[in-house]
């Protein structure tokens, strides 16, 4: 499977694998990989982790651990890519992410393994920020769609095989050796690295001197939120046990979250300001919809349906797929971006209510298929131009600290989705009835997101537009 070509571009313009970019598209694409597998093999083998350590009632936050710990990694990396330079967090990520995997599978209680996956978040956060500053900085501007649809294509792959791998090695040797088995693709992924991140960048250019460039007071509002948001959804996750002084928590976490997100985004973002506000967040709002569901769709499938592990992740599979085609799309089209951003949560919408009706009595599992492709194809459609418009929309000096802000609202919307849907799990129940109504209330609740989404779409346009 290769990248997209550049067909219907300029002669002049060089396509991405050209001589000029090979080595920073190679060096990129195997990191996407190395992360794509993780995160379709993780989803898949998720039930069994929980049965395993006793965990069901972490579900949600085996998930959220991963994602707030990103968030606290995108901002540095954001921090240290505009003044350093995006090659040194860029490997440091790929070396804590490999680590983390490490830790994972040689977890024995359901507290060590939420620390893992907190470990393999800061390294995901850590590099995809310092590769989405490297796409701004060595692509031309008329290259960068076609570079992040290579980045989407480069899921492809692990979409089609990772799920049924993952598990195929889950059924026949255990969980554990999920884990394992991604480590040795770090090392050849390293050695193609070193050559590719020293692909000579532009000028070094002055950081922002604005709010968002000053470390100290960044690191701590990165912490504020991080730390905000995992009290807050430890607590929610919690509600089920002890309501009254977890609800008290969860409010003090959500103040702190406020107050770091306050200075983390661009101004006027918690209040959906038009232009590049709202561009960063509805990346947020794309992720919560799409992730809040996709996750216990495995889940669904093996307690109400009684899929195996391995049948459970073809629909992982199928949304991959169609949310690298939908990327492609995107990169080959020229209609304004509010109007893709809207298509694309619509698609967004629409799976995830069809996705519900898998749940159903008398109703196949298999329609979680078909729903998936069409909620991958809106994701494709809608977040890469996000993440393309929101760069175009970046002076070159806040590109990284921009870059930070999309990461930091992707993982938080994700996270916070994943914690509430999981909360709403414990507090529904675990039976396979009370699972079916559990995810049938979560389809809802995010497809009432995705709507929001396709909403706010026209609020991307700045005024002067």
């Amino acid at each position: 499977m290769t990248a997209p070509k550049a067909l219907d571009t300029p002669h002049d313009v060089p396509g991405i694998l050209g001589p000029a970019h090979r080595t920073a598209t190679l060096g990129i694409l195997l990191v996407v990989t190395l992360i794509a597998f993780e995160g379709m093999s993780v989803s898949v083998v998720m039930t069994a982790v929980s049965h395993d350590l006793d965990a069901l009632d972490l579900y949600g936050l085996s998930f959220s651990a991963f994602l707030i710990a990103s968030l606290f990694a995108n901002v540095v990396s954001g921090l240290w890519s505009d003044r350093r330079g995006y090659q040194a967090p860029f490997l440091v990520g790929v070396l804590l992410f490999a680590v983390g995997m490490a830790l994972a599978g040689a977890a024995q209680t359901k507290e060590l393994f939420l620390a893992a996956r907190a470990v393999q978040g800061l390294g995901a956060g850590t590099s995809v920020v310092a590769l989405y500053v490297m796409i701004a900085r060595v692509y031309p501007v008329a290259m960068r769609p076609k570079a992040f649809a290579a980045v989407s294509a480069a899921w492809v792959v692990p979409a089609m095989v990772g799920p049924a791998v993952a598990g195929f090695v889950a059924d026949q040797w255990g969980w554990r050796f999920v884990f394992y088995g991604i480590i040795p693709l770090v090392v050849p992924a390293l050695v193609m690295l070193v050559p590719a991140l020293r692909h000579p960048a532009e000028e070094a250019q002055a950081p922002s001197d604005g709010p968002r460039s000053r470390p100290v007071a960044m690191t701590l509002a990165a912490t504020a939120a991080a730390g905000g948001a995992g009290l807050m959804l430890f607590e929610v996750d919690r509600l089920h046990v002890a309501p009254l002084p977890s609800a008290l928590l969860a409010v003090a976490g959500l103040a702190f979250l406020a107050y770091g997100l306050h200075r983390l985004l661009p101004p006027r973002a918690l209040r959906l300001g038009r232009g590049l506000p709202t561009t960063v967040m509805l990346r947020g709002f794309f992720s919560a919809a799409f992730f809040g569901v996709n996750a216990f769709i495995p889940l669904a499938l093996q307690q109400v349906k009684q899929f195996d592990t391995t049948t459970a992740g073809i629909a992982l599979t199928t949304g991959a797929l169609g949310w690298s085609a939908g990327s492609y799309l995107q990169s080959r089209r020229t209609a304004d971006p509010h109007r893709m951003m809207r298509i694309g949560a619509s698609c967004v919408t629409a799976g995830i209510v069809l996705s519900a009706l898998s749940v159903l009595p008398g109703m196949t599992g298999w329609v979680a298929v078909p729903a998936w492709i069409v909620a991958g194809l809106g994701m494709g459609l809608g977040m890469t131009t996000v993440s393309v418009t929101a760069l175009k929309q970046s002076p070159l000096n806040e590109q990284g600290a921009n870059s930070a802000a999309l990461s930091v609202t992707d993982m938080l919307g994700s996270g916070t989705a994943l914690g509430v849907a999981g909360a709403l799990v414990n507090v529904i129940g675990h039976s396979p009835e009370q699972i079916a109504t559990g995810f049938g209330v979560i389809s809802l609740l995010m497809a009432a997101i995705g709507l929001a989404t396709a909403v706010l779409a026209g609020r991307t346009r700045p005024l002067t537009a």
